[in-house]
């Protein structure tokens, strides 16, 4: 009972940091006022994170659904699962605090820089790695050619990704249709071996 107690008290501060960052921002939110809008005593926080930057960490992953098991991305279509991995956004449900939180974190970030490596590793260090081992699945697989260099091929996969959601959905304005399909067959037009989902299926029975 103590345990589930805990874990809810562990869940009540994080959800009520989470919608005070997104209000004030990480420098004017306070651990007295998380420990206020939480109920959870501050004594009980600091039981739980050493610091607030470490709570504001762990904030981070849970608004973008670092706490969610992410589907599998195995089939035997190696384009169709490219782009679902690239399409899939964890958590839609917290999508507005988290659209809420990002100005507040950029600024944060720019100030505090071993912050800012930290969230990098902790957010967008999984995405990065998930992506590596479907380019290592598809070279081993036969859907890639062997000998991609990864740095380039994640930045042409995530580069225009990033591109859109920075300096064009930030701006008000419309991001490109479809634009995970287009980025994945530009990738596969470089990169893949040309073979179909069929044939990649026989390809790889032969090889097993």
């Amino acid at each position: 009972m103590a345990r589930r107690r805990s874990a809810e008290a562990h869940q009540r501060v994080l959800e009520a940091a989470a919608e005070l960052i997104a209000s004030h921002g990480i420098d004017a939110t306070s651990m007295d006022a998380i420990a206020e809008a939480s109920g959870v005593s501050k004594a009980t926080i600091y039981k739980h994170w050493p610091d607030k930057d470490a709570l504001c960490l762990e904030v981070l992953g849970y608004v973008h659904g670092l706490d969610e098991e992410p589907p599998k991305f195995e089939s035997w279509d190696f384009r169709a699962d490219l782009i679902a991995r690239l399409v899939y956004v964890p958590a839609t449900q917290r999508k507005a605090l988290k659209e809420r939180i990002w100005p507040h974190l950029m600024a944060y970030s720019a100030k505090n820089h071993a912050f800012g490596q930290a969230w990098r590793e902790r957010v967008m260090e999984p995405m990065r790695r998930a992506l590596s081992a479907m380019i290592e699945r598809g070279e081993r697989t036969g859907a890639l050619k062997r000998g991609i260099d990864h740095e380039t091929a994640l930045a042409m996969l995530l580069g225009p990704l990033m591109y859109a959601h920075v300096f064009v959905r930030k701006q008000g304005r419309l991001g490109p249709k479809n634009l995970e399909q287009t980025v994945v067959d530009g990738f596969l037009a470089l990169y893949g071996t040309g073979l179909a989902p069929a044939n990649f299926r026989h390809h790889t029975k032969e090889k097993a």
